[in-house]
């Protein structure tokens, strides 16, 4: 009995990588967002059913990142750095909204599909419409629903717009949101989020870790 469950949860792991792998190919192939949706595809082309092989989204996360590092190198750093210099003059850009870079970009698994995705904060949301317009800045309007916390969840108002041919996101939040992040859709946690400061930070220190990698060489 103890080596056959054992067989089983060997088998259970395997099905858990494979899929975790086979959905992250989709998102980075096939532009998938969504991490259900990835796993849901992948389940399908594995023909894996069972509930207990699929993996979380923290797993296809760092699957992600493995395949990007494997058939995208170098390349996939030079669109992440674009991307985030273009978030960090956007983060300046919206300041009066105390705005935080979420999301791929700011992660690191940002392909060259992937939007610059910002968080502004002010009770006014109609005031992000305003600054837009104000900017000669022509901008989509949508809602997204996110977790506040455990016990908070609602629609939100986000804008889309292009610049520098990069697709923008912003989500547009209260600000008492501030004080704390809203839940990741990859784990149930705060997401991680920054602010212009601290994403110069990151831009410096990737910065003297491509001059370490070039003395290196």
């Amino acid at each position: 009995m103890h080596r056959a469950r054992q067989h089983a949860e060997t088998r259970t792991r395997e099905r858990r990588h494979r899929l975790a792998h086979e959905a992250a190919r989709l998102m980075a192939e096939g532009g998938i967002r969504d991490f259900q949706q990835a796993k849901r595809k992948a389940a399908e082309r594995l023909g894996i059913h069972d509930d207990a092989s699929l993996p979380r989204n923290r797993e296809i996360e760092d699957a992600l990142r493995e395949y990007q590092r494997l058939f995208v190198g170098d390349r996939h750093g030079r669109d992440l750095r674009i991307r985030r210099e273009a978030a960090l003059r956007a983060l300046e850009f919206f300041a009066r909204f105390d705005p935080r870079l979420v999301g791929p970009v700011l992660d690191g698994t940002a392909d060259a599909r992937a939007p610059v995705c910002l968080q502004l904060y002010s009770d006014d949301a109609d005031a992000v419409a305003r600054h837009l317009e104000e900017a000669g800045i022509p901008a989509e309007s949508r809602s997204r629903r996110l977790r506040l916390d455990r016990l908070r969840e609602g629609e939100f108002p986000v804008w889309q717009f292009t610049a520098e041919d990069l697709v923008f996101d912003l989500t547009v939040l209260p600000a008492v949101a501030l004080r704390q992040a809203p839940l990741s859709t990859v784990e149930e946690k705060p997401m991680r989020r920054a602010s212009a400061g601290q994403l110069q930070t990151l831009l410096a220190e990737e910065e003297i870790a491509w001059h370490g990698m070039g003395d290196a060489g």
